[in-house]
């Protein structure tokens, strides 16, 4: 029978949410009126998701080890993006060079300033955890897992915006007004994905205390 550890699924898609987050992030979508979202929107909140639930089972050294796994990981992707866009092409290669350097350097950025949200984003909201979880005990899992994530997304979203698309040819009150626009609305859609999800933190704290 096909089986495997828990754990390591848990980090496998943890790992997997932030490579495909940076890598495919930088595609928009429209969701109503003039508002568009990353098609990361569907993956971001699992990242958090799944923090919780190692925290809530293992405890935060155990989190704080994935985490550090998961910015090296986030470097690792910028020095190769580097690399791979900085390579000369061959001559079949050479139509598609372009194309290439437009996406892959579009992540470059993109992955640079996640980096600097997500490693900020992440110890915030296993310290929201815990400190909830030392003054509540085990109760309201529900409260303490949406409480930490919807602070650690607003400074992950105010942090990642910030430094993806602040425009430094812009005056400061521009690009306050632009951010707000992308942040605040980013903000409560991730909040409410955050709400949908409460469910399998439940479910997945019940499947890991479980025998392997």
């Amino acid at each position: 029978m096909f089986k495997i550890n828990k754990m390591d699924f848990l980090v496998a898609l943890y790992i997997f949410c932030i490579i495909v987050s940076e890598l495919m992030g930088a595609k928009t979508f429209p969701l109503f009126g003039k508002f568009s979202a990353s098609v990361a929107i569907f993956l971001m909140p699992f990242i958090f998701t799944v923090n919780d639930i190692i925290t809530e089972v293992y405890g935060k050294e155990r989190t704080k080890s994935i985490i550090k796994s998961g910015l090296l990981m986030i470097v690792f992707l910028i020095g190769f993006s580097f690399l791979a866009i900085n390579l000369p092409a061959t001559q079949r290669f050479a139509p598609s060079q372009g194309a290439y350097q437009n996406i892959f350097g579009v992540s470059i950025r993109i992955s640079i300033a996640s980096l600097i949200a997500f490693f900020l984003a992440e110890y915030l909201d296993v310290l929201v955890f815990v400190k909830m979880r030392k003054a509540m005990g085990q109760k309201a899992l529900w409260l303490r897992n949406n409480a930490s994530n919807f602070v650690a997304q607003f400074f992950d979203t105010s942090i990642f915006y910030l430094f993806a698309f602040y425009a430094l040819d812009k005056p400061l009150s521009s690009n306050l007004a632009f951010l707000a626009g992308l942040i605040i609305p980013y903000w409560i859609l991730k909040c409410l994905v955050s709400i949908f999800e409460t469910p399998l933190v439940y479910a997945g704290v019940k499947w890991l205390k479980k025998e392997n």
